[in-house]
């Protein structure tokens, strides 16, 4: 009787670790379902954001220029022998530097560059910066003009030690007033900015040389190359 009921007992603990396999089995058969399930709900969420984000990019409205902005482009041209514009704008310090404090005392130098510690507006400037006996030798003095803030010129100034003024031209008035304010092309986009020409003034007052295509590698040699021949 005790060899039987030993054998029952197996038979039924046997029985035991089957159900409780498979019901561990089909526990985790429902988990893998539910995370399949989750995941792929995830997924159709992460689309549907993706889809939504691409509308809304597809819907902005691109920026266009008023024809009024267009027309104005180019309305001043100045020419070899006009009298320069008059100015008076704030430099890195926080002064105004005035066109008539050169006046028949030094040549002046007037560029102007788009922004501030940028790639070519930092080769152009540093140039300057490593030529300042020679445009010392040749009685001139250099001035860089950009629409940045005064903050921005002096972060600029210090950060690679120029050793001229900066003119913050921030309303583009000075700009303008000179016509390099205008239209311009890049990578098949239309925007208004600031040209990089440069204005050779003397003593007199008068543009002596106007540069409207300026290498901001050359710049400064291009520069000096003119003031030696006035």
């Amino acid at each position: 009787m005790s060899a039987r009921k030993s054998r029952t007992s197996q038979k039924k603990a046997g029985k035991k670790a089957v159900k409780k396999s498979l019901s561990k089995k089909a526990t985790t058969k429902k988990r893998v379902v539910k995370k399949t399930a989750l995941r792929k709900v995830a997924v159709k969420k992460s689309s549907a954001k993706k889809r939504e984000t691409k509308k809304a990019t597809a819907k902005k409205p691109v920026k266009k220029i008023s024809k009024a902005s267009k027309a104005s482009t180019n309305k001043v041209v100045l020419k070899v022998g006009d009298v320069a514009p008059a100015f008076s704008r704030l430099n890195q310090d926080g002064k105004a530097v005035r066109l008539d404090d050169f006046a028949g005392r030094k040549h002046v130098v007037l560029y102007f560059y788009p922004r501030a510690m940028t790639p070519g507006c930092t080769v152009q400037a540093c140039g300057i910066r490593d030529s300042a006996a020679d445009f010392a030798n040749v009685n001139a003095v250099v001035l860089g003009v950009s629409p940045d803030k005064v903050a921005s010129l002096v972060k600029f100034r210090e950060r690679d030690k120029l050793n001229f003024d900066l003119l913050s031209d921030e309303d583009k008035t000075l700009a303008k007033a000179y016509g390099v304010w205008g239209l311009k092309k890049f990578m098949g986009r239309e925007f208004m900015g600031v040209r990089r020409w440069t204005f050779i003034i003397g003593k007199d007052g008068k543009i002596k040389h106007v540069m409207d295509d300026v290498n901001t590698k050359t710049h400064h040699d291009d520069v000096l190359a003119i003031l030696k021949t006035l």
